[in-house]
């Protein structure tokens, strides 16, 4: 089972990218995928900088694109959860 994390991947990603961490955020996803069952190496990972949403303390978000290498559809469960907010 997984660890118990306060902070969703995306708000993890994003507070690195903020911190000018970026170069660490693909190590990151990376792990996590691993957390979820998935081979890492399967998948293209992609940030994409978007307005945070309303309400929220934070100016910038940023948006995780997964994208299998083999051509195969990403689920979107995963997908799903790799963008929630918390």
């Amino acid at each position: 089972m997984g660890r118990l994390n306060p902070l969703s991947l995306q708000m993890q990603i994003t507070r690195m990218f903020e911190q000018g961490q970026s170069l660490f955020a693909i190590t990151k996803v990376q792990d996590w995928l691993k957390e979820k069952n998935q081979n890492p190496a399967d998948y293209d990972i992609l940030f994409r900088q978007k307005p945070a949403p309303p309400g929220s303390q934070k100016v910038i978000a940023i948006e995780i694109e997964l994208r299998r290498k083999d051509g195969q559809p990403v689920d979107p469960w995963l997908q799903e959860q790799a963008n929630l907010q918390g």
